[in-house]
């Protein structure tokens, strides 16, 4: 009889490090989900060099202008405000700290949520030139999320609520709600 219940307490023990091994890689699968991204194939060896037909030269231009001054602008409610001007979707509290870059292209892809703090330097690009194709998606990024300096958001991603990717970022994929993300490559970092 002692044998058949440690028999027992064995199976359920292998059981439980099953259940806890699947439950972990269900969530590092879940993290490491791929970008929404639509491929345009262009008939080029180049993409990048037709980008003029890709968007509208005057409004490029515009965006640059209005980008490249948010950069700079100490006001946080006129930043916001020049920001929706390009298409961008900005949340009310939102902070863009100083040096902050967004897509030039297609800003209007660009989508942050309420009460954000976009860190120093940090790049959000919602376009790829590539040499026989460009890629676009929107990058969406959720209330109260917290993007540290010189971090790189590459277009296609979401930014899940209350989110916190850490400073020196590459974020190349989804990052889940509530989730404390860092590095190079994108990982998860414990509390």
């Amino acid at each position: 009889m002692v044998v058949y219940e440690g028999n027992v307490n064995n199976s359920i023990r292998a059981i439980n490090v099953l259940l806890t091994y699947l439950t972990c890689w269900a969530q590092e699968y879940a993290m490491h989900a791929t970008r929404n991204l639509h491929i345009h194939k262009t008939s080029t060896s180049n993409s990048l060099t037709r980008w003029y037909r890709v968007k509208s030269p005057f409004r490029v231009v515009f965006n640059f202008f209005v980008i490249y001054s948010v950069r700079y602008c100490p006001s946080l409610a006129l930043k916001r405000v020049l920001l929706r001007a390009t298409g961008m979707k900005v949340g009310a509290n939102t902070s863009i700290a100083l040096s902050v870059t967004f897509d030039i292209f297609f800003p209007e892809l660009i989508e942050i949520g309420e009460n954000c703090i976009i860190g120093y330097n940090a790049t959000i690009l919602a376009h790829e030139f590539l040499i026989d194709e460009y890629r676009t998606g929107r990058v969406n990024i959720g209330d109260n999320v917290m993007i540290g300096a010189n971090t790189t958001v590459l277009a296609g991603v979401t930014i899940g609520d209350n989110a916190q990717v850490s400073a020196m970022t590459l974020v190349n994929k989804d990052v889940l709600k509530n989730a404390k993300v860092g590095g190079v490559p994108l990982r998860s970092i414990s509390k």
